[in-house]
């Protein structure tokens, strides 16, 4: 089994791969203050917690953005379960071409999305991902990574929102029954899940008119459903590319290695 992990700077996912099927996916909470052996023994409780038998996996890949616990989980992967991980960055083999200013500049995470949403979808198309930040890719023909857009995140504004101001509570992100807001909290969540919607939709009509066509829409990331289900554009929801693209990685550099 080939253990995939996606650290995010909210949450770090996890998943398990036997060949192309995902068996499981687990998911932790980023603490940039804890340690290589307190991750080793929460990645092995919670794997075990799944059901998965922990001699069973025999390689991982990471992509992080987090550059202060890239490290640390890599030293938690090999003090938990003996195994050297490979971390997505460059001199990594992706398939994937990236037409940008500054190649190496782009995430780990967006190239881990691309490489999946072009195995699995094909391109080009619109790939949406909702996370801690809201990042919008072209990925063009034959699978190239054309550039993105990164707007914060509807958790990011809803906090901005109410940290920045002397009487806007903290709430959860949750979409209210109408947009026209009748008390601070529904006004609060209006703004963000349906204005987060209408900028995902927004964004991508600039996208559609800059390609000069529409393309198929991929959304993924840990927003993605609360605010897909309220935007103009049909999109096809899915939570796992991050993995997904990590395990193709993986086979790609094995195959050439």
């Amino acid at each position: 089994m080939i253990l995939t992990v996606d650290i995010g700077n909210t949450i770090i996912a996890v998943g398990g791969f036997e060949g192309d099927m995902l068996a499981f996916v687990v998911r932790l909470a980023t603490n940039i203050k804890e340690t290589s052996h307190e991750y080793a023994a929460k990645l092995d409780s919670i794997l075990r917690l799944s059901g998965t038998e922990t001699h069973s996996l025999t390689a991982a890949v990471i992509s992080s953005v987090v550059p202060q616990l890239t490290g640390t989980i890599r030293e938690a992967l090999k003090i938990a379960f003996g195994i050297d991980a490979l971390s997505v960055g460059p001199g990594v083999k992706t398939g994937i071409n990236i037409h940008c200013d500054d190649p190496s500049s782009v995430g780990a995470d967006l190239i881990c999305v691309s490489v999946a949403a072009a195995k699995k979808y094909g391109s080009p198309c619109i790939i949406v991902d909702m996370g801690t930040a809201t990042k919008i890719i072209h990925l063009g023909k034959n699978g190239t990574f054309e550039g993105v857009a990164i707007l914060p995140g509807a958790e990011i504004s809803l906090s901005a929102l109410a940290e920045r101001t002397a009487q806007l509570p903290h709430i959860a992100l949750t979409a209210p029954d109408s947009a026209i807001g009748k008390n601070t909290v529904d006004s609060m969540r209006s703004g963000a899940v349906f204005g987060a919607a209408a900028a995902v939709d927004g964004m991508i009509d600039r996208f559609f008119f800059e390609i000069g066509e529409a393309l198929p829409i991929i959304i993924t990331g840990g927003l993605a459903g609360t605010v897909a289900l309220h935007c103009r554009h049909t999109m096809h929801r899915d939570d796992n590319l991050v993995l997904i693209g990590l395990n193709e990685i993986f086979k790609k550099n094995m195959q050439q290695a």
